[in-house]
């Protein structure tokens, strides 16, 4: 065959690809449509030309845009099926099967949403319970995306079953079939979430334009990703206080005598650096601390072990090289007697990205315990106080993170989604946020607000209180976590908007609780009641008013007409704290009376401020509804938090 041949050929098969009549992926086999909406179907063929679409014995026409573009809405359907979804015109035609029409849920956030149900609890109870073929789910793959994009380039529908419910996004799935077991009628989830991603990627370029605050990070996006990495880099080397024009004479200083580390990151060296507010760096790092070696250690041969990092190494001990090579597994290195000295030195470790496996890079495996210095029975450990630095005098470049740029998210897995029919949005997000948590109060609501505004449906929003992680301080400590559950409160001053508490299913130790049952049913329980109508109790007690009288606090309750318990064998109310003027607070005794709770101390005599459950994981808390909902922490005073001058960049 000639090359012109095979050109001819390729022109003719792209040029009949690019013609091609078909309908947007969401509209593949086993689709759920909303009922009771307006239902848009869209799709693209050549330019001008007309198509028409049938869909339960409507039929509706459109002609394509100069973009190839059609798109026509089909009048309210009820819930019902299964039907087949056709469009033909004169180049062709397409179809779906299996078309149901029922309820229609986006589910979006961070990872706590994409944790799937075979990571939740019980999931080999839950796989026998998991016979829905009327619930279906679409996962859009995770992408990025500079502009909007207006097509997914992978997803499918799945029908719930024992072998393929365990991939669904388990609040979702938990979410869907309680409200299937209530509504009899199909459900779809088009989940559509990112691990670790924070709010600001979610929202359109136009609704960050609107705000004040958040306009500057996106007037001047990228257009490309080598601009971007780009950009990346300036604003890494900016917040880590590196120069710009660093080169490895630079930093060959590291191992100068009495070189000043204390720009350094502070940071557990422990698992993925990208994940440690590193922009998704790529290429070469330092890692260092102080240690403290007793005098009988100095004269005998000690044994260093820096976990797992199977890249090329070098380890400096105050400032000379001590050893240099690669190893499997967790690294015992030999340091000949001598090298150390009494009191105080210096360990400077530099290393690559992991090679096995390559996706890994920077950081450590392994855990905290395979770092130390020893010999014979004795250990110190190196398990703490590291500083680490990217090594920006190397070759580098920038994994397509997901929080580098600002909007891609929207761009690549929202944007394709609209305007399809929603009843509403379930969102669980916010653990990224929790340390710009003031900002929040905007970014938040900005989201709902843009993207009703996209899909030109005023949906109802349904999200997920932060659970409990991380430490249980007081309030004279703060807490980001608590303002960022103060901010997610605020939200629900929008209209159609809802929350589930769920600090009583966390783990302090464990940002996935695996507890998903108990989220996804009170998800439904705002929906049950503000969607469809029952007579559900589906809201959590929240804090109303105070009165500050004779040395107490009266808290009052809304949503405590049910009553308020307590969630405690011994019957005793905790998570209460009072403050005076000085602002300084205290421990309380709390106790119930109707649906108001008195709060007192000893140490307060003339109480101003009450708090409750203010803490990234207030376990103590426990005041509930009589039917099972915990309380929402709150706070009555305002004065500045911990976040308040913290912005996104």
């Amino acid at each position: 065959m000639s090359k012109l041949h095979a050109l001819v050929i390729l022109l003719l098969i792209s040029t009949s690809t690019f013609g091609q009549l078909r309908m947007a992926r969401l509209f593949s086999d086993h689709v759920v449509l909303q009922r009771q909406q307006p239902i848009p179907v869209w799709g693209w063929t050549k330019p001008g030309e007309t198509v028409k679409v049938t869909l339960a014995g409507q039929t509706q026409q459109a002609k394509a845009d100069a973009s190839g573009e059609w798109l026509v809405r089909f009048a309210p359907l009820e819930a019902g099926g299964p039907h087949t979804l056709v469009v033909t015109a004169k180049s062709g035609s397409a179809q779906a099967t299996d078309v149901l029409i029922g309820e229609v849920w986006l589910c979006s956030g961070q990872s706590n949403m994409e944790w799937s149900v075979k990571q939740a609890d019980h999931f080999s109870a839950e796989k026998k319970n998991a016979n829905f073929p009327q619930i279906r789910h679409f996962r859009v793959e995770h992408e990025l995306a500079l502009t909007p994009q207006t097509e997914l380039t992978a997803g499918d529908w799945q029908v719930a079953s024992a072998q393929t419910v365990g991939d669904f996004t388990a609040v979702g799935f938990f979410f869907a079939r309680e409200l299937y077991q209530k509504l009899n009628v199909p459900i779809g989830l088009l989940h559509s979430s990112w691990g670790g991603s924070q709010v600001e990627g979610w929202i359109s370029k136009e609704g960050m334009m609107s705000n004040a605050e958040l306009r500057p990070t996106v007037q001047n996006l990228p257009t490309n990703w080598t601009a971007a990495d780009s950009l990346t880099d300036l604003k890494l080397r900016q917040q880590l206080k590196v120069p710009a024009n660093l080169t490895p004479a630079d930093e060959a200083r590291y191992l100068e005598p009495g070189y000043d580390f204390a720009g350094w990151r502070k940071a557990d060296p422990m698992g993925q650096w990208e994940w440690k507010d590193m922009r998704g760096f790529t290429g070469q790092g330092y890692m260092t601390r102080p240690v403290t070696i007793p005098d009988e250690l100095v004269a005998v041969p000690t044994t260093l072990a820096l976990a797992e990092n199977d890249s090329p190494n070098q380890v400096y001990i105050n400032g000379k090289l001590a050893w240099e090579g690669a190893v499997k597994g967790v690294r015992k290195i030999s340091i000949p007697a001598g090298t150390w000295r009494a009191g105080e030195n210096r360990i400077l470790v530099k290393m690559g990205g992991v090679t096995d496996p390559a996706w890994y890079g920077l950081g450590l495996r392994g855990t905290a315990d395979d770092l130390y210095v020893s010999a014979g029975d004795q250990r110190v450990s190196l398990a703490n106080n590291w500083r680490i630095l990217p090594a920006f005098g190397e070759k580098h470049t920038y994994k397509r993170f997901m929080n580098n740029v600002a909007v891609s998210l929207y761009n690549a897995m929202i944007a394709p989604l609209e305007p399809f029919a929603l009843r509403g949005v379930l969102w669980y997000q916010g653990e990224t946020n929790a340390g710009r948590a003031y900002q929040y109060r905007q970014s938040f609501p900005l989201l709902i607000t843009d993207w009703r505004q996209r899909f030109g449906q005023n949906m109802s929003f349904y999200f997920v209180q932060l659970s409990s992680f991380g430490a249980n301080q007081s309030s004279n400590q703060g807490s980001n976590w608590a303002e960022l559950r103060e901010a997610q409160t605020m939200t629900l001053s929008l209209p159609k908007t809802g929350m589930a508490v769920t600090t009583d299913v966390g783990n302090a130790k464990d940002i996935h609780p695996t507890n998903k049952q108990d989220v996804g049913h009170r998800l439904a329980l705002n929906a049950l009641k503000l969607d469809f109508g029952q007579n559900v109790n589906y809201a959590s007690p929240m804090y109303d008013k105070a009165a500050f009288e004779g040395g107490r606090a009266i808290v009052t309750f809304k949503n405590a007409d049910v009553g308020l318990v307590v969630k405690d064998k011994y019957g005793y109310l905790k998570g209460f704290e009072l403050a005076g003027a000085d602002k300084v607070f205290h421990y309380a005794q709390a106790q119930i009376n109707g649906n108001t709770v008195v709060v007192s101390s000893p140490n307060v005599a003339k109480p101003v401020a009450v708090r409750y459950a203010w803490a990234d994981s207030p376990e103590e808390a426990n005041l509930f509804s009589t039917d099972g909902l915990p309380a929402n922490s709150f706070r009555t005073d305002t004065w500045p938090g911990v976040t308040i001058s913290a912005k996104f960049e």
